[in-house]
């Protein structure tokens, strides 16, 4: 079983530098899978927004507090280390123009020599959507429309889209990624229609706040979603992340490992760059052997 971190690069912008390089050497160095990077390119004062990953909808962290550009962030780790996998958790497609995604995720792939996992969601604060002058309500569908021309920027020499939300000329964009066809897709989101997008155009599937019950249920959903669409479970690579859930001891990771998850992603890094590399550490020397004996998912075999 593979295990990842999630870092939430926020906050002090004196001490960002330092936390960034300290958790991604320190991670593969400990032998971790992945390094995981939200995205929000503004935060709001008291939005009306409910976020969906706290009991009374309020995002954790203030409007002054500020997060890193995933891409950006990407880059100064990939330069830093050499196997690790970086992942976008998540970048929030439907808000961004998406030829510049498409470019970013290519060249990110490129830079890190074939590492990058391009994790997707479509977003739920409303707020950021107006400020940025995109639509909020049609974001699934152009999640959709956007990721299918990305597909075609990212495969074909001489690439085009032509759809209701968006056109795409005939062009050249190079260089395409390392990865063939193109780095994993991966689908944030619990909802039904999250799971049907990983169903339909994932790789991948990144569940977020689950404790290992609520993972199997959504995971059980999952497999019954790609059974209907001709897929095997062993297509998507399931990773749950516990987020602030009490799920960080071995019972916890078997739990996820029965429940069918491929890798468990733990938060990390809100004590600060002097104390990231020993929570780290100790994460590793606490679950790193447990992982190892419980090798890969039933679903998968």
């Amino acid at each position: 079983m593979k295990l990842g971190l999630f870092l939430p690069l926020a906050g002090d912008p004196a001490r960002l530098r330092d936390l960034l390089a300290v958790a991604a050497t320190t991670a593969e160095r400990t032998g971790f899978h992945s390094l995981w990077f939200a995205e929000h390119v503004a935060l709001f004062d008291g939005p009306a927004s409910r976020y969906p990953y706290s009991a009374d909808g309020s995002f954790p962290l203030s409007g002054e507090a500020g997060i890193l550009e995933p891409f950006l962030a990407i880059g100064f780790a990939a330069a830093l280390t050499s196997r690790i996998r970086l992942g976008t958790g998540i970048c929030l497609v439907p808000q961004r123009p998406p030829l510049y995604t498409a470019k970013q995720v290519a060249d990110a792939d490129v830079l890190s020599g074939g590492r990058l996992d391009f994790g997707v969601g479509i977003g739920w604060l409303r707020e950021e959507f107006e400020a940025l002058g995109v639509p909020f309500d049609d974001r699934a569908a152009r999640c959709r429309e956007y990721l299918a021309a990305m597909r075609a920027l990212w495969t074909e020499p001489l690439a085009r889209h032509d759809g209701p939300l968006l056109r795409v000329p005939p062009l050249r964009m190079f260089p395409k990624p390392v990865q063939k066809p193109h780095p994993p897709i991966v689908f944030g989101g619990e909802s039904d229609a999250a799971l049907r997008r990983v169903a339909d155009l994932g790789q991948g599937w990144y569940g977020f706040g689950l404790l290992p019950a609520e993972a199997a249920a959504r995971i059980a959903a999952l497999d019954r979603l790609l059974a209907r669409r001709g897929r095997t479970p062993a297509s998507v690579e399931v990773s749950v992340c516990p987020y602030l859930e009490p799920a960080r001891d071995a019972a916890a990771l078997r739990g996820y490992a029965e429940a069918g998850a491929d890798q468990v992603v733990y938060m990390v890094g809100t004590r600060g760059p002097a104390a990231i590399a020993t929570e780290i550490e100790e994460l590793a020397a606490a679950l790193m052997p447990v992982a190892e004996r419980l090798g890969i998912p039933a679903r998968r075999r």
